[in-house]
């Protein structure tokens, strides 16, 4: 059975001339005037042809539950007997809409039957009764019909007729008779379970075949339909030629059949079943797969949850928490006031007795070279020959010479006999000043102990401040990092840090290194204790050292730098860098990143060099006929200032490796060798004390700038200081002072000035000097 494509049409009337099988309206129109003029005796077998069609009807639908009623009755009107006709057509086409809905209006009661009697009186008027000639040919052609077996039966005198309606009016006892004719049943006959079987059968192949035969069943609906029409305007034209035969009913098509089933049908279905129901299988396995993912997540979660604090005690521990940082930024604002002031007056103190020790030595330098001046005026001396001086320069002399005595003692008792006078630190200080320099310290550093005498150790022990972020950081990792603690503890700290390196003093010899502060060790363990990824080289955490030194520890150095440190102490110097390696090399920049703390480190040191280099260096040149006696106050004045300055020549190249060489050669070589250095040592007798003088200067000079083999040439600045060694060399190789020549000729190799001890050696004939260049 071809299965039709769910479609909407509108409602047929019973009377609608576009119906299957349906009469000519002007044939119907004579056909009912002539009965009309019969008269009423011909009303007889209309009755027998309602009883006639309930039993085939309901036997047509069982088995193929389809098919398409045009019912027509006759009903009288009050009682009246005004005659009332219907046409009744049955086709057993495959158009089966307009069945169900004349069968949904059978399903109404029999108080719509009585209420449209209006409707029939109308419909009286225009439908007559057909002749009896027409009634017979009717029955003759439903007889032809019935033997041939394509159409319902509608003979009333057929045995099988009577027994259906029987058998209708037996099953139906609402339905009454009427006139001696009963109602037709529009209501489906209860089917047998063979019957059911069958149509459940037919609709499950139907919906099997649904999808496959979809297009198919369009096409043959539609051809159907197309055929339809045709045969209706066939009909047409044939009742308007040949009048009464347009009644014919319609036969069935039996060139419409089934769709065939087969086992390959059968099996491309099922496949086709298979492969989507797998598709469908394994969108909900990776459905599945993924809540397990989801469930075991969630079960995580859960857990760590569980095992976490509640969100009361969360709250309690930020709250907790934000209490403990106010406090502590409270307590530090509070005593910063007090830090300060203790550190600027230990910083003023400190800073008083570099400037007077400064001073002393730059008044004692003024007088003693006036001094030495005016000794050789004749005019100016006194009757017992001494030289008439002011009571001032002769106490500051006098106090000069005493430290040098003591200083001598000291040096002789300590077995150190190759001092040279002027190398040593003239730091001394006067009993008294000494005295008023501790008390005043003392008073300080009092002051410096009743700060946090007050406060909880966990506001001013940094190890103490650092557990309980550290604390934070442990619980609430998430919460620490976001809120980018890392980034505020160097503020947080920075006053108690401040406040320990009060009594801190770089310059001094022996002091604390920074490694081996509380608040170092502190910090350092803090960093290493932390959860944060360490292949993170750029964690706030791992910052937390270099940005304390940067922002608190190199401002403090700064101020010694630029204020109290004597760069021609070499304690203070020595001090100084061991300090500052440790911040310059280690944790003043991380990685790549250029520190301005340090950068302006780097400038003070500069700059402090400089000014002493123009402020302390002072080398006075006299006649050789003054200077030829070294033990005239001339010559011992011009040997401590020689040896004064070569001592800062030598603290200006400690600094290699934390300054540039650059800076370190326009500090050493152009502005203290070749300006004051070179000057003293050609304006010098020529001697073995030359040669020695010579030796020390190349011995202050950094190794790595001539450790390169290839190097034939000496760097640029050397040049005048080679140049020197040649003089001297020459002086020297025409005395008795071979040893001498050798060791100038060891120090050109040194510097690389191998050329001019070639030229040195072939001018001098000195050939079995040869041997030390090859050698190199």
């Amino acid at each position: 059975m071809a299965h039709r494509p769910q479609r909407t049409f509108r409602r047929r009337h019973v009377d609608s001339s576009d119906s299957d099988g349906a009469e000519d309206p002007t044939a119907e129109a004579g056909a009912q005037r002539e009965q009309a003029a019969r008269g009423s005796p011909e009303r007889g077998p209309l009755p027998a042809v309602r009883a006639e069609l309930a039993g085939p009807r309901r036997r047509a639908r069982g088995p193929r539950g389809r098919g398409r009623v045009w019912a027509s009755s006759r009903r009288a009107d009050g009682g009246s007997g005004v005659p009332e006709s219907r046409r009744v057509d049955l086709s057993t086409d495959e158009e089966g809409g307009t069945l169900h809905s004349s069968e949904s209006r059978d399903d109404q009661t029999s108080s719509s039957d009585s209420s449209s009697s209006l409707e029939e009186r109308k419909f009286s008027s225009a439908v007559q009764i057909p002749d009896a000639a027409f009634i017979e040919a009717a029955r003759r052609k439903r007889e032809l019909a019935r033997v041939q077996g394509d159409y319902i039966p509608l003979d009333v005198k057929h045995p099988s007729t009577t027994s259906a309606v029987k058998r209708n009016s037996d099953e139906d006892p609402e339905s009454e008779p009427d006139d001696y004719e009963k109602r037709i049943l529009f209501t489906p006959k209860p089917q047998t379970l063979r019957q059911r079987m069958a149509e459940e059968t037919t609709s499950r192949n139907e919906e099997t075949s649904e999808n496959s035969q979809e297009d198919e069943n369009q096409d043959i609906w539609e051809q159907q339909q197309m055929r339809k029409a045709v045969k209706i305007t066939e009909g047409r034209d044939t009742d308007l030629s040949h009048g009464s035969d347009s009644a014919a009913v319609k036969k069935f098509e039996t060139s419409i059949s089934f769709p065939p089933v087969n086992l390959e049908i059968i099996k491309k279905q099922l496949n086709t079943r298979l492969t989507l129901l797998q598709d469908t299988h394994r969108s909900h396995q990776r459905e599945y797969e993924k809540y397990v993912e989801d469930i075991k997540s969630s079960k995580s979660t859960i857990q760590n949850l569980e095992r976490s604090s509640n969100q009361a005690l969360n709250y309690k521990f930020y709250k907790s928490m934000k209490m403990y940082v106010e406090n502590l930024i409270d307590c530090l604002n509070e005593k910063i006031i007090h830090i300060q002031e203790i550190e600027s007056s230990m910083h003023a103190l400190l800073l008083k007795q570099a400037m007077t020790l400064m001073k002393r030595r730059q008044d004692e330098l003024k007088h003693e070279s006036t001094y030495l001046q005016q000794l050789p005026r004749k005019a100016e001396t006194s009757t017992n020959g001494s030289l008439a001086v002011d009571e001032n320069t002769q106490r500051i002399l006098e106090e000069v010479e005493s430290r040098r005595s003591r200083r001598r003692q000291a040096r002789t008792l300590a077995g150190n006999f190759n001092h040279q006078e002027g190398t040593s630190s003239d730091d001394e200080l006067p009993s008294a000043e000494r005295t008023d320099f501790q008390e005043n310290q003392g008073d300080i550093l009092q002051d410096y102990k009743k700060v946090f005498e007050d406060v909880n150790d966990d506001f001013c022990s940094i190890q103490n401040i650092l557990l309980k972020f550290q604390e934070w950081r442990e619980k609430f990792p998430d919460s620490y990092y976001e809120a980018f603690i890392g980034l505020c503890i160097p503020k947080l700290l920075n006053p108690v840090i401040r406040f320990q390196l009060i009594d801190w003093n770089p310059l001094k010899l022996g002091s604390i290194g920074l490694k081996q502060m509380s608040w170092f060790t502190s910090i350092e363990e803090f960093i290493d204790t932390s959860v944060e990824d360490t292949k993170k080289d750029n964690s706030s955490d791992k910052k937390i050292l270099s940005t304390v030194i940067n922002k608190t520890v190199i401002p403090r150095l700064t101020d010694f730098l630029e204020f109290i440190w004597d760069p021609l102490s070499t304690s203070q110097t020595t001090s100084l860098i061991i300090h500052c390696r440790v911040i310059l090399e280690e944790h003043s920049t991380w990685k790549n990143e250029v520190s301005k703390s340090k950068q302006d480190l780097l400038k003070s040191i500069v700059s402090r060099m400089k000014k002493s280099i123009e402020d302390d260096v002072f080398i006075p040149l006299y006649p050789k006929s003054t200077v030829e006696d070294k033990t005239s106050p001339h010559s011992k004045f011009q040997e401590r200032q020689f040896w004064s300055a070569l001592k800062l020549f030598r603290n200006i190249f400690l600094w290699n490796g934390l300054l540039p060489d650059d800076t370190l050669r326009e500090l050493g070589l152009g502005k203290l060798l070749n300006r004051y250095l070179i000057i003293a040592l050609l304006n010098a007798i020529p001697g073995p004390d030359v040669v020695k003088k010579c030796s020390q200067i190349a011995a202050c000079l950094p190794e790595k700038w001539f450790e390169n083999p290839a190097m034939k040439m000496s760097i640029p600045q050397m040049e005048s200081f080679i140049q020197c060694l040649l003089q001297s060399a020459h002086n020297l190789s025409r005395s008795e002072f071979r040893n001498e020549v050798k060791e100038v000729i060891l120090i050109l190799v040194k510097i690389k000035a191998l050329n001019q001890a070639e030229s040195l050696i072939e001018e001098d004939h000195l050939d079995d000097l040869k041997s030390l260049i090859k050698e190199v």
